[in-house]
């Protein structure tokens, strides 16, 4: 498979050290560690909480940042939206199994939002039934690999604009109830 602008050099296939969760260290204030703690938001079912985590590593692998269930201007919310290092953005849907995917159509409504549309999903879904005009991933919990490049489609300056303050917000809201998980949440 030919390298693609998401691709790492050479390979296709990105292998990870495993770990049990996605953590995030909590510093009191003496500046030691406190025990790690879960980041979850309920919303996933076991199985596309494992897509979505391998799929956020290989991300993370190629240099982008992430950010999980990002509320777009157009109302639907965002699997994961990725920003890369170059400014595009590429949003991936996670689809968990076939009824999934056929019960939700609303991915179409992503489109206008990223330069670049992927599915992400496990190794168990039939290849056939992923549109052929959108990228797709094969993920499990520690790692994933991009099985077709998307099609690069330059979002409008206005959208990109909309959706990189909405990625920077939300970005900056999330660790901030990190670091302060008693503040008031207006979001």
């Amino acid at each position: 498979m030919a390298s693609g602008p998401l691709q790492s050099p050479g390979s296709n296939i990105v292998r990870l050290v495993p770990a049990k969760a996605i953590i995030v260290t909590n510093l009191i204030a003496s500046n030691k560690c406190a025990e790690p703690f879960v980041i979850t938001d309920g919303r996933q079912s076991p199985a596309a909480a494992s897509i979505m985590r391998g799929t956020q590593r290989l991300m993370r692998s190629l240099g982008c940042s992430s950010v999980t269930e990002l509320p777009l201007v157009n109302g639907r919310r965002a699997d994961i939206v990725c920003l890369a290092a170059d400014g595009s953005i590429h949003i991936i849907e996670v689809k968990s199994c076939v009824a999934d995917f056929r019960a939700d159509q609303k991915w179409q409504d992503y489109l206008d939002y990223c330069d670049s549309f992927y599915f992400a999903v496990d190794a168990n879904m039939p290849e056939g039934v992923i549109p052929g005009d959108s990228g797709l991933i094969v993920a499990d919990s520690y790692a994933a690999c991009i099985l077709r490049e998307a099609p690069v489609t330059k979002a409008n300056g206005a959208r990109r604009r909309v959706t990189l303050l909405a990625f920077a917000r939300c970005a900056a809201d999330r660790l901030h109830n990190l670091a302060d998980p008693g503040a008031t949440q207006n979001f």
